[in-house]
């Protein structure tokens, strides 16, 4: 027996959910929880509220792995000089760890009003 699309949308969701709070231990699974809301976002018979959930994971992933991303060029000093060796290596360092706890709060800040929105049935936009 086969599922019905709004059952196999509301899966790639939950699934999508799930990824997208592992992405706060691991950026690829962003990358999947971007992927399985894609699948549901270019589905033409998706009801409206699925498919605003998907438009927001999809975004929401993007701007976290563009966050992650700026955060991680400020480490790059680390790999040429030592820790203590001048005082802008640790400046960049200490700039790389806010822009790091920047990213992870806006990803479970997203995460925990997307999943309520989606546990309620509503369009999270």
């Amino acid at each position: 027996m086969g599922q019905t699309n709004p059952e196999q949308h509301r899966k790639f969701i939950t699934s999508s959910y799930l990824f997208m709070f592992l992405a706060l231990f691991t950026v690829i699974t962003a990358v999947l929880a971007y992927w399985l809301a894609r699948k549901v976002a270019v589905a033409n018979d998706a009801e409206v509220w699925i498919h605003a959930q998907a438009l927001w994971i999809m975004r929401n992933a993007v701007i976290f792995l563009i966050l992650a991303a700026f955060a991680a060029l400020w480490f790059i000093p680390l790999m040429f000089f030592y820790w203590d060796s001048f005082i802008w290596v640790k400046a960049c360092t200490v700039a790389g760890v806010v822009f790091s706890a920047i990213a992870w709060l806006y990803l479970l800040n997203i995460w925990f009003k997307g999943f309520t929105k989606y546990l309620q049935k509503k369009a999270v936009f």
